[in-house]
C-alpha cells in the first residue's frame, strides 16, 4: 500500500492547492489534482529521507494557524515599511541556535521563516546547530531568537519528534 500511495495525507493537501490555485472545481481539475496528488509523492519517494510521522496532528493544525496568523501580521508591517521607505528598515542578521534534530523539521522550519514575511533563512552551519536568520526590521535580536523558538521551533519538536 505504502509503495502506491506512500504519503496520503500529502495526496489530498496537494490536490487542495492545485485546486486553488486554479481557482476552480471543475471535474477535469479535479480529476487533475488528484493525479498529481498522486504522482508527485508517488515518484518522489526516493527523496523522502524517512516516511514522514506526525506525533501530534492537533499541534500542526495549531501551528498552522499561527504560521497563517504571523504571515498576515507580517504582511502588514513590511507593507507598512516598504510605504515608509528606507528608513523604516533595520535589517540584521541573527544566529538562532536550534535544538530541533529532524531533517523535515529542519526543512519546515527553515522555509518557514522564509515564507514569513520581514526574515529569511539565510544558512544553516554545517552541524545544523545553528540557523542565520536575515530580519529586515529587528531592533532586538534576542526577542527574534525568542520568537522564532517559542512560534516555530517548539511546535515543529512537538509535531515531528515528541
Amino acid at each position: 500500500m505504502t509503495r502506491w500511495l506512500p504519503h496520503p495525507l500529502l495526496t489530498p493537501i496537494l490536490t487542495l492547492v492545485w485546486l486553488l490555485l486554479n481557482n476552480t472545481l471543475a471535474p477535469g481539475h479535479v480529476v487533475l489534482g488528484l493525479l498529481l496528488g498522486w504522482a508527485i509523492p508517488r515518484f518522489t519517494l526516493a527523496f523522502w529521507p524517512d516516511p514522514v510521522r506526525i506525533v501530534r496532528p492537533v499541534s500542526l493544525l495549531r501551528f498552522t494557524g499561527i504560521f497563517l496568523y504571523d504571515v498576515l501580521v507580517s504582511n502588514v508591517a513590511v507593507a507598512k515599511m516598504v510605504l515608509a521607505g528606507p528608513k523604516a528598515l533595520a535589517p540584521l542578521f541573527v544566529s538562532v541556535p536550534l535544538d530541533i534534530k529532524s531533517e523535515l523539521g529542519l526543512s519546515l522550519l527553515a522555509n518557514t521563516i522564509c515564507l514569513t514575511p520581514g526574515t529569511v533563512s539565510a544558512r544553516l552551519s554545517p552541524d545544523r546547530r545553528v540557523l542565520w536568520v536575515h530580519a529586515l526590521y529587528c531592533t532586538d535580536p534576542d526577542d527574534l531568537v525568542r520568537t522564532i523558538k517559542t512560534r516555530f521551533e517548539a511546535p515543529l519538536r512537538e509535531i515531528f519528534e515528541c
